[in-house]
């Protein structure tokens, strides 16, 4: 990392199992938070930056991935979420055949208006462009002729992670690359 400074250095936080506990997004804490983590024994260190820290009594190299100690068992349910919706979808408007957008670009549709009785749940909210949602409006998908490709329905939260992983982040260290694919198949030449 070329300059590093100590607010460019997030640690890569990985489960007990040495898995990641989020994908997407990435389970990156700042510096400040690893580094209490480290003091207070609540997790290994695994990796480190060549960035150093230093208190009046100490010095250390910031850790660039950590382990927790303790496991911490995955989500049974999704968070209901924005972002999870969108994800869910994985980015793309569920009436329009255009392809990926921004997500300033993405909006969400109730398949069901919640003016007539539809409710903001799995089940009944996709991700939608600004258009294709102003062109519905709050009619019934029959009425606008306008029907999802795919049936809303809540997501596993593994195969939420597994599309998550589909999208890495715009950053990823060097020592965090053996932790997030580890358990993709390896190319044969």
């Amino acid at each position: 990392m070329l300059h590093a400074t100590v607010e460019t250095c997030p640690a890569l936080v990985l489960n007990a199992d040495y898995r990641p506990l989020s994908y997407f997004p990435l389970s990156l804490w700042p510096w400040q938070d690893v580094v209490k983590a480290v003091f207070l024994e609540r997790v290994a260190i695994v990796s480190l930056y060549d960035r150093v820290v230093r208190s009046p009594s100490c010095e250390m190299k910031l850790p660039s991935v950590v382990a927790l100690k303790r496991y911490i068992p995955p989500a049974t349910r999704p968070a209901f979420t924005r972002f999870n919706v969108f994800l869910r979808d994985r980015f793309a408007c569920q009436y329009c055949r255009g392809g990926r957008q921004p997500v300033e670009d993405l909006t969400f549709d109730h398949v069901v208006p919640r003016s007539r009785g539809g409710y903001s749940c799995w089940e009944n909210v996709v991700t939608s462009c600004r258009c294709c949602n102003l062109a519905k409006g709050s009619r019934l998908p029959q009425e606008a002729r306008m029907y999802p490709r795919h049936r809303p329905r809540m997501p596993d939260p593994r195969r939420l992670q597994e599309i998550g992983r589909a999208y890495p982040p715009n950053f990823l260290h060097a020592s965090w690359r053996d932790y997030l694919y580890w358990d993709t198949e390896i190319d044969r030449d």
